[in-house]
């Protein structure tokens, strides 16, 4: 009976894609229609809530004058960069915290009191240190997706299964080679996934920093935007970068797929 209903699935193929896709993707066209219903029955104004035909034609002004780019373009450095420190330092620090416990006595009580806290609340102390430059930022985003990354390799160093630490040294492994080799690829599922919460962070710190501390950046226009009354090139910046979390989380979970293939094998 399985092979029957398997077989009919696939000779659906194309179609069953698109069905597939289509009902994937329904709730952001009812969320649309739902958009275009609020304003045009007049229960929201439209000057707050303008319709998406106009937030396109802001898009694609933007777009033209290359606004939107040059100031999403700095964002995603500073994201990059704040992130891309994160990931190295986060992966070290949690290996050590995981391998030697004078290492796990030192920083667990630092993670134990800074992971609850809401990492935005450090804007006003970063601006205090770093002023308004790119370094303000990059801080930020780098001490919120530091503590994600360092949890979890310590959580994935920690499940390693024992035995094969043990076979490793038994077979003349070194203490390094141990890490490299047995700890660090057994921990990959979870370190993955403790950068992919951090990728989020990213794109949520980069925002809310640019808010405040910035004088560039998709952050601060869309706050700049919002403060002039342009509520459609709002609109159009906020999905923008929107769009490009969406889209960047999608990668990196195909690159994670890719990357963990070898245990399947």
């Amino acid at each position: 009976m399985s092979d029957i209903f398997a077989g009919g699935r696939r000779s659906s193929g194309f179609g069953y894609t698109l069905i597939d896709t289509a009902f994937r993707f329904s709730p952001l066209l009812l969320l649309a229609l739902f958009w275009e219903f609020l304003g045009l029955s007049g229960i929201v104004s439209q000057q707050m809530l303008p319709g998406l035909g106009e937030v396109f034609s802001a898009f694609v002004q933007m777009l033209v004058n290359g606004d939107l780019l040059y100031n999403t373009a700095r964002s995603i450095s500073r994201a990059a960069a704040g992130l891309g420190a994160a990931v190295i330092v986060g992966v070290v620090i949690g290996l050590m915290m995981a391998q030697f416990r004078p290492a796990r006595l030192l920083v667990n009580p630092i993670v134990q009191i800074f992971y609850p806290m809401p990492k935005s609340a450090l804007i006003p102390v970063v601006m205090i240190w770093l002023g308004l430059g790119d370094s303000s930022k990059i801080l930020l985003i780098f001490l919120g997706c530091l503590l994600p990354v360092v949890v979890g390799t310590y959580n994935g160093a920690r499940g390693v299964n024992p035995f094969l630490l043990w076979s490793a040294a038994s077979l003349g492994a070194s203490r390094f080679d141990v890490l490299r080799e047995v700890v660090l690829r057994g921990a990959m599922p979870d370190i993955l996934n403790g950068c992919r919460t951090a990728l989020a962070f990213s794109f949520i710190l980069m925002v809310s920093s640019e808010f405040v501390i910035a004088t560039d950046g998709v952050g601060f226009m869309i706050s700049s935007l919002g403060d002039g009354g342009q509520y459609p090139a709002m609109f159009a910046a906020i999905f923008f970068v929107a769009g490009i979390g969406f889209a960047a989380d999608r990668l990196y979970a195909m690159f994670a797929r890719r990357s963990l293939r070898w245990r399947e094998a």
